[in-house]
């Protein structure tokens, strides 16, 4: 079995080297066609005998893994796009493919390794640990997106105000979105400054603010951008909406506040009733062995460990439901 996965493991490895050099190989070449043509064989050819190192133009610059074959396994079940916004959201700038790549690699080699250290009778839980190591990048970037959130909510009432203000010193709203850039810091200041340059560079107003609320899922942003919105098409004090918008929101983080603290006995307990039964399992193992290897090695035990461990999983989510309130 160690063998046959280690084969599985270098055939892949060969066949991703191959596919990268062959997609790069073309699209190199088609990028050079497309250079010819727009800028002139001639000016090339000039530029090539001056010896200038020409820079690639934006035009030609694409994602790097887009030709590879686990990026187009991600396109055709339309799952390119939601990694791709997930690491957007976490303000990562990986690229999706190789992110896969990572994670797949992360699950084979752990794979390899648990079953060459584990002993026999315990091999066909070498998933394990490989489905736990091919989950950390998905859960690592999961964290950075909920903190990432966490912080641009924390600063966005302030922003308000702050538009707020400058709109009543005379200045425009697109002004003041700029504004916030030298103003504020990370993430918010990097995320309206995006929305001012797309919203510069000739995108409307009502498109830039939807594709903000987009890469920022939060329902005070919503809020905003639904706000600026209305307000553009029937008109109204601006102003004195985002005073009052920042005011709910600040009312809003207090009442989360109290909700959590009444919340967190009931989080506690459904912790606690979730890892109890793997301290008895992993207790018995150390005192008893002979009593747990029945759960590994017979198939009756087999189905015992899935319904206890699926058991478990739904308890958990049906406790956490209930403690999870959203305000």
């Amino acid at each position: 079995m160690l063998s046959f996965l280690l084969i599985a493991i270098a055939a892949w490895g060969g066949i991703l080297l191959i596919w990268l050099g062959l997609s790069r190989y073309l699209r190199k070449a088609d990028a050079g066609r497309l250079k010819q043509r727009l800028a002139g064989s001639k000016a090339l050819g000039k530029r090539k005998k001056e010896g200038k190192a020409a820079r690639t133009p934006v035009l030609f610059q694409k994602d790097i893994g887009s030709g590879l074959l686990i990026s187009g396994i991600m396109r055709r079940f339309r799952l390119q796009a939601r990694v791709t916004e997930l690491l957007e959201q976490a303000g990562l700038r990986w690229n999706s493919g190789r992110f896969i790549h990572a994670c797949l690699a992360l699950f084979l080699a752990a794979f390899a390794v648990a079953w060459f250290l584990l002993p026999t009778a315990y091999q066909q839980l070498s998933f394990l640990p490989a489905l736990a190591a091919g989950a950390a990048p998905v859960l690592f970037v999961l964290k950075k997106r909920g903190s990432r959130l966490r912080r641009f909510e924390a600063l966005f009432p302030d922003s308000l105000e702050f538009v707020a203000r400058s709109m009543r010193a005379g200045h425009a709203f697109s002004v003041s979105l700029e504004m916030i850039h030298k103003e504020f810091q990370e993430p918010l200041a990097g995320e309206f400054r995006r929305s001012f340059e797309e919203h510069n560079l000739g995108l409307p107003l009502d498109a830039a603010l939807q594709k903000l609320s987009k890469r920022v899922p939060s329902l005070d942003v919503h809020f905003f951008v639904s706000a600026v919105i209305l307000q553009k098409r029937t008109g109204g004090n601006l102003a004195e909406i985002l005073d009052k918008l920042a005011y709910v929101i600040r009312e809003r983080f207090k009442l989360r506040g109290r909700v959590r603290a009444i919340s967190a006995h009931g989080r506690m307990t459904g912790l606690a009733l979730t890892l109890i039964p793997v301290g008895v399992a992993i207790m018995m193992f150390v005192v008893n062995p002979d009593y747990i290897r029945f759960f590994f090695q017979d198939e009756i035990g087999h189905y015992m460990m899935g319904a206890a461990i699926g058991l478990q999983l739904i308890g958990y989510a049906i406790i956490k439901k209930i403690v999870k309130i959203e305000v």
